[in-house]
């Protein structure tokens, strides 16, 4: 499948079943994400499995930042979770910002990997990423930022790969303007 292929037929699979792949599968296809452009050369991320009993504490951690008790079933939803983090770097050169966009470039670049390799995924944010206990079971040092989770499972059989309604580029590719 080529890169266009790739991305054209990506799609969030917001139900998946209880299949993820091996930590050996997920490193190899980190590797390949980790070539995402990177000014400088920071590296200003880190990703962070969440399997088992991890995707408990995760969803104790969810109640506490909701004042539930117990547990949301949120991170239960796929047998592997993927967090994303921002590790800012010091740098007179790379704002934050960019080293964000290079964070999220990595997650979105691995979504696609995963995709192509046959696991669905799907990307879950929201204002837990900016909860403290959800900070902490996380282990986020200062310099660091939770952007989200990919949940990540096996593909369900019978399931169509989604309708997208087909972006029209001119709404969004432009010309710069002329200077008056």
């Amino acid at each position: 499948m080529s890169a266009i292929e790739a991305v054209q037929s990506r799609r969030s699979w917001s139900k998946v079943t209880d299949v993820a792949p091996s930590h050996d599968e997920l490193a190899e296809l980190v590797t390949a994400a980790g070539r995402v452009a990177d000014h400088s050369s920071l590296r200003p991320w880190r990703l962070i499995e969440l399997r088992d009993d991890d995707r408990e504490v995760l969803g104790q951690a969810i109640a506490r930042a909701n004042g539930d008790k117990g547990i949301s079933s949120k991170p239960l939803r796929a047998p592997l979770l993927v967090a994303i983090v921002v590790s800012y770097r010091p740098s007179e050169k790379v704002p934050r910002w960019e080293q964000a966009a290079t964070a999220a470039g990595v997650a979105h670049t691995l979504s696609l990997l995963l995709d192509e390799a046959g696991w669905g995924v799907f990307w879950r944010t929201g204002h837990y990423t900016r909860d403290e206990n959800v900070a902490k079971v996380h282990g986020l040092r200062d310099n660091e930022k939770l952007l989200g989770w990919l949940y990540v499972g096996g593909k369900p059989t019978g399931k169509d790969k989604g309708h997208h309604k087909k972006l029209d580029p001119e709404r969004f590719l432009s010309r710069m303007p002329q200077a008056r």
